[in-house]
């Protein structure tokens, strides 16, 4: 075999006059009769080889032959390029190599769809992955994820957090979602469980005194899968002791700082704006606001009691919200057509109306307009900011149905208004989360993010007499609206745990059944400690300017959980069942 010595990203006319030896994958071949031009590629990058009059019938035969991704090794001479045929847009653009010996590594089939041709539909990638991530675009998005992996362990090492594995076979604790389980061979009808996050082994970190830690970890959810969710997904996993939820947040602003350096240029403001959780359901509709725009939610109740509109009386007789938001430029972007369609958009969210006007230079209209008086409609333009070309929306309904409707139009009419630069990025912490939430269905009181988080010291009180009042020493990191990440204050006085248990419908009976290596370690001196999991494979999405989270995940599954190249998951045979004490029931 002629094996490489250089790669094919590595040549430039420093190395004219050199013999070298090239490996790859045929990219491209081109046969002008008395020369033969072959693209050859690696991860590196790709180099002009052309094969010569000189070099022999036989061999320029041999080169004709060659077809897109053949896999080849090509000795031959660096030379520049004859003017004017340069390529600025590669680092080889200004040589190539003049071929003496070709051999044939691989003479593959015709690949299922073209690896630089358009994208082919995501079924015939996922199948094919191992081709899929042969393109250079996906091979751009990996070396981004490598780099920002190789980012986050020197910026936390460098602070003295300790990188520490933790299991991947542990016990089934009920965190939320569902879990992976795996039988067990030698104990009988027990089973392990996959970890959905090691939210519990980094708890016992903190016990032990290791201080600071971190790690790169693999988690695993059984749960319905969403858009941008994955059952197997990586997290940056981070846990101190001695802190509160301030200093968890500082600590990792350097790190949000140095990835937005690096993979934007950009030079990041900290500290990085703090927003609580209630005024961000009160202006923005939901716990992750993009910040990259306003469109504030607006109350109206107070503007609508000054109206004959039969909806708004009616909704402030049962006790309903009245709220709206302003899209700047929507009157003169949308028609009524289109209007329609965003009613019919706001109706997905529970809505059983969507109230519109469009802001004129003299007044408003819409169907509704009349009802609102011109003083009226001067105290709606206030309250906007409104200007003549602007689109109001109203709904009335309840507090839930009111936040999701006017948060999801906002979030689509800003993408439609072109209200903020897709490449630009924002950065914010939405903080003090409540504790807790009813669960109607089960009559109790549920962990908003998990049964071991940390009241804020002032509203501990409450949880004798107002649980659901009760806010939460809990932070997440917000990036253009996507969730990048979420971290709490953990609950590491024993007492305070079996008060929040208590409220989850455990008995201490059953606390100690599930979690009685925890409250165990928390009885034997476990400091106070917090920490926080970043999203790994959403930040390399978002970076990479990605919409779908599968194309920076190496061998995603499908939405249903499915590995269309493998076949996982798959049947396995009877003697493996009889092994784990398992038998299949129809």
């Amino acid at each position: 075999m002629l094996k490489r010595t250089h790669t094919c990203g590595e040549l430039t006319p420093g190395h004219v006059g050199q013999t070298v030896i090239l490996n790859g994958w045929v990219d491209a071949w081109r046969d002008f009769g008395g020369l033969v031009f072959i693209d050859v590629r690696d991860r590196y990058g790709l180099t002009q080889c052309v094969f010569e009059p000189e070099v022999g019938a036989a061999l320029q035969a041999e080169a004709r032959e060659l077809r897109n991704e053949y896999v080849v090794a090509i000795k031959g001479v660096v030379a520049p390029r004859l003017p004017g045929k340069e390529n600025p847009k590669l680092k080889t653009g200004g040589i190539e190599v003049r071929a003496d010996a070709l051999e044939v590594l691989n003479a593959t089939p015709t690949p299922p769809f073209e690896i630089q041709g358009a994208e082919a539909n995501e079924e015939l990638r996922l199948k094919y992955r191992y081709l899929d991530l042969r393109r250079p675009a996906m091979q751009e998005v990996f070396l981004l994820r490598h780099r920002m992996a190789q980012l986050m362990r020197s910026t936390m090492s460098a602070q003295g957090f300790l990188e520490v594995e933790t299991p991947i076979l542990g016990r089934s604790t009920p965190e939320g979602a569902r879990d992976f389980l795996v039988p067990s061979r030698v104990h009988p009808a027990h089973f392990y469980a996959l970890p959905q996050s090691p939210q519990i082994y980094k708890q016992l970190l903190m016990v032990a005194g290791f201080d600071r830690y971190f790690q790169i970890a693999r988690c695993f959810r059984d749960e319905d899968l969403r858009a941008n969710r994955q059952p197997e997904f990586t997290q940056l996993d981070v846990e101190m002791s001695f802190v509160e939820d301030d200093d968890v947040m500082n600590l990792m602003e350097p790190l949000v700082a140095g990835i937005a350096r690096e993979f934007t240029g950009e030079t990041v403001s900290l500290p990085l704006p703090r927003v609580d959780y209630r005024d961000a359901m009160e202006r923005f509709g939901n716990d992750r606001p993009d910040l990259r725009y306003g469109m504030e939610l607006k109350d109206l109740a107070d503007l609508a009691a000054e109206t004959d509109f039969k909806v708004f009386q009616l909704a402030r007789e049962n006790g309903l919200r009245i709220r709206g938001i302003c899209a700047p430029g929507g009157g003169e972007r949308y028609s009524r057509k289109d209007l329609d369609g965003l009613t019919e958009f706001a109706a997905g969210f529970g809505t059983k109306g969507l109230v519109w006007l469009k802001v004129e230079a003299e007044n408003l209209t819409g169907p509704t307009a009349k009802f609102f008086q011109p003083a009226t409609q001067a105290k709606l333009r206030e309250r906007f900011g409104a200007k003549a070309g602007d689109l109001i929306l109203i709904v009335a309904d309840s507090q839930a149905v009111t936040s999701q409707a006017l948060s999801n139009l906002r979030i689509r009419l800003a993408s439609e208004l072109k209200l903020y630069d897709p490449a630009s990025f924002h950065y914010s912490w939405v903080v003090r989360f409540p504790l807790l939430a009813w669960d109607d269905e089960e009559k109790r009181w549920a962990a908003e993010h998990h049964p071991f988080t940390m009241p804020l010291a002032e509203d501990l009180p409450l949880l004798e007499t107002d649980p659901g009042k009760v806010r939460a020493q809990a932070y997440d990191l917000v990036v253009n609206g996507e969730e990048c990440g979420g971290g709490t204050i953990r609950c590491h006085d024993p007492v305070t745990q079996a008060k929040i248990f208590s409220l989850l419908g455990l008995s201490p009976e059953q606390a100690e059944e599930k979690f009685g290596f925890l409250l165990g370690a928390l009885r034997n001196g476990a400091p106070p400690h917090g920490g926080i999991a970043l999203g790994f494979d959403r930040m390399v999405m978002l970076y990479a300017g990605l919409t779908n989270i599968r194309d920076c995940i190496a061998f995603p599954k499908t939405a249903r959980g499915a590995d269309l190249m493998s076949g996982a998951p798959g049947t396995v045979d009877a003697r493996q069942l009889r092994e784990l004490h398992i038998r299949n029931v129809e």
